[in-house]
């Protein structure tokens, strides 16, 4: 049995870099995992991300981009979550279908209960053991964006999304606040403008009670 960790959070957030720190602490504890991202995280879905975050690519459907991170998840589940779960090993991803539901549902206003259906479909019917989403205001995390995406070489930059609107951007972090508010168990805010280390400190922490929350039971007779 393994244990799905998925972070979330606007543009300039801070969750890559938790998510490499967090990596390092769980293996300081022994314990296997295992960090992916959406979208790509397989071959094929490698291929699909620069689809879909080069601001090369113009003239994407709000549908078509729906359509392509689907393809993406389920490749991604099928080939790398659902076999590293069944390993045993904590799985941490970057994104998972609480983005699509974000940036396609509420953001480019697509059904959101299509959006759902498809989410469930691609994903398998897997859903995050816990996810942690990262909140900021949207100027300060495209302006920590804008800074990262500066720093590399114009051929990888994927920008197509911190090109939108702010308004884009509020709607997406607006979205993540009200899924964490219909899913508060799962859902653990965390407030992305702390200084990196305090944001450490409560992530490992928050992670390793829940992780040994799990071990507890599976230990029980």
């Amino acid at each position: 049995m393994g244990y799905l960790i998925t972070f979330e959070g606007v543009e300039g957030s801070g969750k890559t870099t938790q998510i490499r720190r967090l990596e390092g602490f769980l293996k300081k504890k022994g314990w296997p995992c295992t960090v992916t991202r959406e979208p790509g995280g397989s071959v094929v879905g490698e291929q699909i991300r620069k689809i879909l975050l080069s601001s090369e690519t113009v003239g994407l459907t709000p549908l078509g981009e729906l359509f392509l991170y689907e393809a993406d998840r389920a490749q991604h589940v099928a080939q790398v979550i659902a076999p590293a779960l069944k390993k045993g090993m904590i799985v941490i991803c970057d994104r998972f279908f609480d983005a699509t539901l974000a940036y396609q549902g509420y953001a480019r206003g697509l059904d959101l209960d299509m959006v759902t259906s498809l989410n469930r479909l691609a994903s398998l019917g897997i859903t995050p053991d816990l996810t942690l989403l990262f909140d900021c205001p949207v100027e300060s995390g495209l302006k920590r964006a804008s800074i990262r995406i500066g720093r590399k070489k114009p051929a990888l930059r994927e920008d197509r999304f911190e090109r939108e609107s702010v308004g884009f951007h509020q709607r997406v972090r607006e979205a993540y606040l009200e899924i964490a508010r219909n899913e508060p168990k799962r859902v653990h805010i965390i407030d992305g403008s702390l200084g990196e280390s305090e944001i450490h400190r409560m992530v490992c922490g928050i992670v390793e009670t829940r992780v040994r929350e799990v071990l507890g039971r599976l230990r029980t007779p």
